[in-house]
């Protein structure tokens, strides 16, 4: 303990400094949301200590309740704390950028030669790791944010509720902000602890941003800046918009991504659904198994799981030769870029023109309390995403009505069995895990085929 209390707190860090942070975590964002916010965590709360455990917990339940990738917007919101609109502008767009090309890539590889051997070999290893990664993070966010009872029945709740009732997302984080504000009133100690984080000092020292930090002054509410930031991202979008009515396919993919965007409560599973209700079925840019093809991508490359849509975008700027037979690729990546930009715009706008709104808020309890609640709630839909993965993984060719059929994959459950205790017991790196992993994939699909 004394150990901590005698650490000097660190050093603003440059632009550059910060810069250089989030390009490697866009590279090495794996794992889904909850890999990367214990990532995030990890690395910004425990290690640089560039903010407070309670001050990156209330920025995290503000990005849970907004539609779009939480992970994405909580580094644009500590990008924005720490370095102002460009801060946040730049730790989005990092977060995103190495996905985008790389998904690109490999879609290309995808539709230009057709032999994934080597690719699904990676994968198939890949696969079970992510679902370690997930579980672990799970265990990692639940035992720092359920400190009592109370939060753990949210989060046995919220489990119940989306696993066995099938309830929406969106439902269960209202039900638990209503929850967790009735509950302030009622017994106000269970929700002081800003979901079980606090007291981050005895454990990791003074923080850069920390709990008692002002807020600086351009986080600070403007009627005029909220007013500003909207119209100027209105302007974006729409000027985007009139350079695509050249392309009606662009044109259609900027439309339908936009309305994507403010549907994806939830996180990605949520809105995969209405992408391929779109993606397939009305615009008819791939075919379902394409979809399921790149599901598969989406779901074993770094950056958010809802990059999908770049996969979905450049097969149907592939398909649909946007610009002609001889410039597929081209038509390909444009399809990526665009499907991209309009699916992630909405998150700066939520975070630039709303985070002075929830830094006001930092301290105050009737504000907290909900989003304490929902924080608790948000760990019993992080375990339904693990056993998600896990069945998909572990049992491939089951389905709904037959959830144990078509035979377990013993070889993967002991790769995801090994890989979580790399992380729990052993306390190894990720990205050595995942690179373990999939060399396992590589060797075992190329020794049954």
């Amino acid at each position: 303990m004394s150990e901590t209390k005698d650490l000097a707190r660190p050093a603003q860090p440059t632009f550059w400094e910060a810069f250089r942070y989030w390009l490697k975590l866009g590279f090495i964002s794996f794992g889904g949301p909850a890999g990367q916010i214990s990532m995030m965590h990890q690395d910004l709360v425990e290690k640089r200590r560039w903010i407070s455990e309670r001050r990156f917990l209330h920025a995290l339940n503000y990005a849970m309740v907004l539609p779009g990738p939480e992970a994405q917007q909580l580094a644009i919101y500590i990008g924005w704390l720490m370095h102002r609109t460009w801060g946040g502008i730049v730790a989005g767009t990092l977060f995103l950028l190495p996905s985008l090309f790389i998904l690109s890539a490999l879609s290309y590889v995808y539709m230009a030669y057709g032999d994934l051997q080597f690719v699904q070999g990676v994968f198939s290893g890949i696969k079970p790791a992510v679902v370690a990664i997930v579980v672990f993070a799970a265990w990692r966010i639940g035992s720092r944010a359920l400190k009592n009872k109370v939060l753990w029945g949210f989060a046995a709740a919220s489990f119940v509720a989306i696993f066995a009732l099938k309830i929406p997302f969106p439902a269960i984080v209202l039900a638990a902000g209503v929850l967790g504000f009735i509950g302030s009133k009622i017994a106000p100690e269970k929700f002081k602890v800003g979901g079980g984080h606090g007291a981050s000092n005895k454990s990791y020292g003074p923080a850069l941003i920390d709990d008692d930090t002002p807020t600086p002054e351009h986080a600070k509410f403007k009627l005029s800046h909220l007013f500003i930031m909207t119209i100027v991202f209105l302007a974006i979008w729409a000027a985007v918009m009139w350079v695509l009515m050249g392309s009606p396919v662009l044109l259609d993919m900027g439309e339908f991504f936009t309305k994507a965007a403010l549907v994806t409560f939830g996180g990605a599973y949520a809105v995969l659904p209405y992408v391929y209700q779109g993606g397939v079925e009305h615009y008819q840019w791939l075919t379902g198994l394409q979809m399921i093809d790149g599901l598969a991508l989406g779901e074993t490359t770094p950056g958010p799981l809802i990059m999908v849509v770049a996969f979905v975008g450049f097969i149907g700027g592939w398909t649909k030769e946007i610009f002609g037979p001889e410039s597929l690729l081209l038509a390909g990546f444009a399809g990526a870029c665009v499907a991209t930009f309009f699916t992630f715009l909405p998150g700066y706008l939520f975070i630039l023109a709303g985070g002075p709104l929830v830094e006001a808020t930092h301290g105050d309890l009737k504000f907290t309390a909900p989003l304490t609640g929902i924080t608790a709630a948000v760990v019993g839909v992080i375990l339904n995403l693990a056993i998600f993965f896990g069945w998909h993984v572990l049992w491939p060719k089951a389905t709904e009505s037959a959830p144990f059929s078509g035979g377990f994959e013993w070889f993967y459950a002991l790769i995801s069995i090994a890989a979580f205790f790399a992380l729990w017991k052993y306390k190894q790196d990720i990205m050595r895990v995942i690179g373990a992993c999939a060399a396992l994939g590589l060797i075992y699909t190329f020794a049954i085929s």
